[in-house]
Formats: C-alpha cells, structure tokens, sequence
C-alpha cells in the first residue's frame, strides 16, 4: 500500500458528513416489491409474542458482477419473517443493480411479503479502509427505518453461504435474550496496534463515486487512553438495541467513535467491538463468537480460505450458522444446496412455511420449488443442523463460558 502525506481532517470530514446523512435514508431504494394480488395469495401476519420465533434483518453486500451470486444468497437465507437489504457497491454497473431490483420483483415469494430491497444508489467502498463500515452502519440505519419487527442484525458478504436453514437459526435463537450480541472481540490488539490503530489510513471512497483504494499517511497517532480499542471478525450478529445505541443514541460515544476510526484501517473489525465494549449498557450482552466457519492458512492471510467439497463434513459439524469464502457456483453449494437447505435450483430454502414437499437429493427431485405456496410463517421445525446450531449456542451462553468471554479487558 503507497505511502504518501496526506492531512488525516480530510478524511474525518467526510466521515462525519457521511455519519450526519444517516439521520435520513440518504440512498433510494430499488424497491423489491409491492404485495402481489396473485391467485391463492392470503397474506400472513406476523407472530410477535412470547415463544414466537424473532426476526432477522439482513444487509447483504456485493460488488461489480456478484448480482448474481446475491442473489443466489438471499434465496439460500430467505424467510417471509426476515427483511433483506441489498447493496452491490459503486464498481457495479446501474444494469446490474436494475437486473437485481427485477430479479427481486418478478419473484412470486418476494413479490408477496415484499420483504426485500435493492439499494439504487450505490456507496463507493474500500475494505481497507472506513467507507465500508460507513457503508454497513447506513444500511443499518435504513432497516431499522424500512422495518420496526427485526430483533437482530446480520451482515453478510457475497461470497458467504448459510450451513443452516432459516428454520434452524430462527429455532437457536427463539428462545435468547434479544440483547445478546455475538460479536468477536478482543483487547489483545498484538501486532494490530502499531500496523493499524498507531497508523493513520485515508480513504478516498467516503467522497468519490467509484471505489479508491485506500493510502496510509505518512503520520501517526498514539493509542488512545479516552477508551480501549478491541479488534475481531467484521462478521457478527447483533441485537436492535445496540445497533438503536449506534445509529440513533443520544450518547455521543459511537459518533465519537465514528471520527476516530474514519483513519483506522480495516475499521469493521474493531468498531462495532469498541462500541460495545465501552459501553456500561452494552458490554455484559456480548458473545464471543460470530457464528462463522472460517479455514485459515497458517500464518493466516488478509482473507480466509475457499471452501470446497473437501471440508463439508467438518464445516457441517462445526454447528455453524454460516461459513465463508465460496467460490460462485462452486460444487460445495449444490451440496449444501440439496442436503441441508433443500433449495431446488431457483428456489429458496425450505422451511416449514413451505406447503409443498421438497424432493429427494437428487437435482431432477428438485425441480419443482416447495415453497411455491406457503402457510404459516409464524412456525419453525429444525432439522439436524439446527439442533448443532442451538446446541453451540446453549455452550456459548451458559453462565460460566458468558461471564469469561465478556468484554475482557487486556
């Protein structure tokens, strides 16, 4: 990465008028839909009550020539209880967000509980650097203005692949406290300290219109002593009321933060986990976990390995929700496709809501889509990777492993 001196302020500011747009939903929609007045059509309310099972609220992310395996995701995470919102950043074409938007609307399932939605305009992003978060704090900001239901925030990537039905995650997780948080984090910052924290970034994308790479300045920074810093996965799934704390609070602590880390490289894996951690309200409702199945090479890379047919089993066994990275159309996502989702090739994955009867394994069996007509959404039966799910989450929240993985200060 260049190295070139350049005045930190620059970036802030536009960090900062980046952070006040998200007061309003600054980006327009492509909307996915309006409620379909197809034959047969009886709209289902949904359920909020004690026992009933929660909702998930999905910012899914791509960027130029992953329309596609967008939405290949969304059908592989979808559930009429959920709300979707998808994002294929500036180095997408206006075709490619438009195709996306009319593969959204011409969907009968989509088109009924119109649960989905494509961002028109998109944000410019550079993972490197904060833009990215920027990105995903103001698709934050726009469910919670599109929907009032959802319990829990989930970002994902396009090149992740859900190893549970939506059946089996809405099961794990029915019976939690809705604060918890499963967000990696850790006060160890080791080598990150003086390579990121100490380093100041600057990315052009929080005010150019295309995707910039990011450029290190040729000043540096102390750590601060106003707040310790914590770093982890930039993956995670968190409850409504600390992304409200984000986005909305009256406590000046996340915007602060906000300016802070404009110039951190890598900002999505350290400021969600400083937030929290630095929050007297916040901090005792963290698990330490993002509910992600990784493979690293050793020493480990920037980014983990592609999976592929070879670590199935293992990726089935770990009691995952997710895993991550996937070649598109990789051979591995059939397999999930067919063994665990029971998704026929252009459907979505089956769930109890589905009135029609999947068929066996084989791709010919599968043809016809089970969810082509539905019932009550209210209901979820788990299958065998959702009882591995609600078993990891059980070891993760018992009282003794909780109270050791809570914010631990270094």
């Amino acid at each position: 990465m260049r190295q070139l001196r350049f005045s930190p302020w620059i970036g802030i500011a536009a960090f900062v008028v980046g952070a006040l747009a998200l007061r309003v939903l600054s980006h327009s929609l492509l909307r996915g839909g309006i409620p379909a007045a197809d034959q047969g059509f009886r709209p289902v309310a949904l359920s909020r009550g004690p026992g009933d099972p929660p909702v998930f609220a999905y910012w899914m992310s791509g960027t130029g020539g992953e329309g596609e395996k967008i939405l290949r995701l969304l059908k592989a995470v979808y559930h009429p209880r959920n709300s979707y919102l998808l994002h294929l950043d500036a180095d997408s074409t206006a075709g490619e967000r438009r195709r996306l938007a009319l593969a959204i609307q011409s969907d009968r399932i989509f088109k009924a509980f119109a649960n989905v939605e494509v961002v028109g305009k998109p944000h410019a992003v550079d993972r490197t650097g904060s833009s990215v978060l920027a990105a995903a704090v103001n698709g934050a900001a726009v469910l919670l203005k599109i929907s009032s239901d959802w319990d829990w925030f989930i970002n994902l990537s396009a090149s992740d692949y859900p190893v549970v039905t939506q059946d089996d995650l809405l099961h794990a997780f029915t019976s939690l406290p809705r604060d918890l948080n499963f967000i990696d984090h850790t006060s160890d910052l080791g080598w990150k300290e003086s390579e990121r924290f100490d380093k100041i970034i600057v990315d052009p994308s929080l005010h150019m219109d295309k995707n910039t790479e990011s450029f290190f300045a040729s000043e540096t920074r102390a750590t601060p002593d106003a707040f310790t810093l914590f770093t982890g996965s930039p993956w995670f799934i968190l409850s409504r009321p600390f992304v409200e704390h984000c986005v909305h609070s009256w406590d000046n602590f996340p915007r602060k933060l906000l300016m802070y880390f404009a110039n951190v490289a890598y900002s999505m894996e350290s400021y969600f986990q400083t937030v929290i951690c630095n929050s007297p309200e916040f901090r005792n409702t963290t698990v330490n976990s993002d509910l992600r199945y990784f493979l690293w090479d050793d020493p480990p890379g920037l980014d983990p390995r592609f999976l592929n047919q070879s670590q199935y089993k293992e990726m089935i066994k770990s009691g995952a929700a997710f895993a991550r990275r996937f070649m598109e159309d990789d051979s591995v996502l059939e397999k999930i496709d067919k063994k665990i989702l029971r998704r026929s090739p252009n459907g979505v994955g089956v769930g109890k809501w589905c009135l029609g009867r999947p068929g066996g394994r084989k791709r010919k069996e599968l043809e016809e889509d089970p969810c082509s007509s539905w019932g009550d959404i209210n209901v979820v039966v788990p299958g065998p990777s959702g009882k591995r799910l609600r078993s990891l989450v059980s070891g993760l929240i018992s009282d003794e492993k909780l109270r050791s993985n809570q914010c631990r200060f270094a």
